[in-house]
């Protein structure tokens, strides 16, 4: 695995990039990759077959300038944002087997977190179907998105988040996981006291990296051209 460094700047960069590397994965030009990322911006990801309107106050996003970007992975829609710190791993299944079926590979991958947070203190809980828990607040949240022989495994860390602004771009969800017990944005979601390098710590602990690089020259036009064709698109973002 190796771990990329990029310099994506804005919402449509970072959520193309996933896609960029989990398609060049699958077209057997490189391998697995692991990158980290934050958005400087707050904006909206949208979960793959999410819909806006239910989703979204669209009014406040439009007043504030929030973007509204949908991701290629399933889950629910979130709100990116400084404090939100980001992981972008695409994995091979031949990895693990566990990988292969949706509900173990997040219990393999998750699980790890969990147990590894644990170890530094942080009484960690695995929740279904993807979150991580603390003290019954989500500290974490994540997504994939599965190809014939590669997936993309995605999730977030809120380290120091502003968790009062979630309610001002997204509505309370039409689907709920069970602990979350009609609870309110800001009762249900909180922050993690680490670092940024305290969460590459622990994702590199679960893998070995096979050294770093920089987007090549072909990726970054991929990557460009995709933001352009699709991300920057009415017609993908607000497809439902």
């Amino acid at each position: 695995m190796q771990l990329i460094e990029d310099l994506c700047k804005t919402p449509e960069e970072l959520i193309a990039l996933d896609e960029v590397l989990l398609l060049k994965a699958e077209r057997g030009e490189i391998g697995e990759t692991l990158r980290f990322w934050e958005s400087h911006d707050p904006f909206v990801a949208v979960g793959r077959a999410c819909r806006v309107e239910e989703d979204c106050f669209n009014t406040s996003c439009a007043d504030d300038g929030v973007k509204i970007v949908r991701r290629i992975s399933g889950g629910g829609t979130v709100l990116q944002g400084p404090g939100c710190y980001n992981y972008s791993m695409v994995l091979s299944y031949e990895r693990d087997s566990r990988y292969r079926n949706v509900n173990s590979s997040y219990q393999t991958i998750l699980g790890n977190i969990s147990d590894i947070l644990k170890e530094k203190g942080i009484q960690a809980e695995l929740l279904p179907l993807s979150d991580i828990a603390v003290s019954g607040l989500k500290i974490s949240g994540n997504a994939q998105a599965r190809k014939r022989s590669f997936f993309l495994h995605h999730g977030t860390f809120l380290l120091a988040f502003d968790i009062g602004q979630v309610s001002r771009y997204l509505k309370h969800p039409p689907a709920e996981p069970k602990y979350r017990e009609g609870r309110p944005h800001n009762k249900f979601i909180g922050n993690i006291s680490l670092s940024h390098s305290d969460i590459q710590e622990i994702i590199k602990e679960m893998f070995v990296l096979r050294g770093k690089r920089n987007l090549d020259v072909s990726e970054l036009e991929e990557m460009k051209a995709l933001v352009e064709s699709k991300y920057l698109s009415d017609e993908w973002n607000r497809a439902f």
